[in-house]
């Protein structure tokens, strides 16, 4: 991790996160590992909460709170987001200990930069855009999507590393 003279790795990606457009929600630090947290919107998923780890000498976490918990009766989904995990290269679902959705990230802490941590934030919206359809009952259990708010139009990481996402243009099994 690129630190600027005698900056903290936190405030290095404080000024990241601005040099992205993003305006973190929350931010907090605990036994040296800092977390911000974030409201990102995709093209076609708006209002995505990512919360962003740093562990210093360890590693940078992007973790997407991707859909509320999910029932014991929902097999068939876990099938789906294993199918994914596979399909997806360079974020990976998983349950949270509350039983929700979470899609993530990680980033080796050596090397990581504003262009790494850009791109994986865009790599997690452009996930959720390209999944919308297949799991909006996990999304909105309810089955009815919130109409998003007029102010929100598709964060600028998706415009700044869009074209890098190659993986992502192609279609997922549903």
């Amino acid at each position: 991790m690129v630190s600027g003279s005698g900056a903290t790795p936190a405030t290095v990606v404080e000024g990241w996160l601005g040099e992205l457009g993003i305006v973190p929600l929350d931010h907090g630090e605990r036994e040296g590992a800092h977390s911000w947290d974030l409201l990102l919107h995709g093209r076609r998923r708006r209002d995505v909460r990512v919360t962003l780890i740093l562990q210093p000498d360890v590693a940078c976490i992007a973790w997407v709170h991707y859909a509320p918990p999910i029932g014991d009766g929902f097999r068939r989904s876990y099938r789906q987001l294993l199918r994914w995990n596979d399909e997806l290269p360079f974020a990976k679902f998983g349950l949270a200990e509350d039983e929700r959705l979470v899609l993530t990230a990680e980033l080796a802490a050596d090397g990581l930069d504003r262009d790494r941590l850009g791109l994986a934030l865009a790599r997690l919206l452009g996930m959720c855009d390209l999944l919308l359809d297949a799991s909006r009952q996990w999304i909105w259990p309810l089955g009815t999507q919130p109409a998003p708010p007029p102010e929100a139009s598709p964060s600028a990481v998706l415009e700044r590393y869009g074209g890098e996402l190659a993986e992502l243009a192609r279609p997922v099994d549903g």
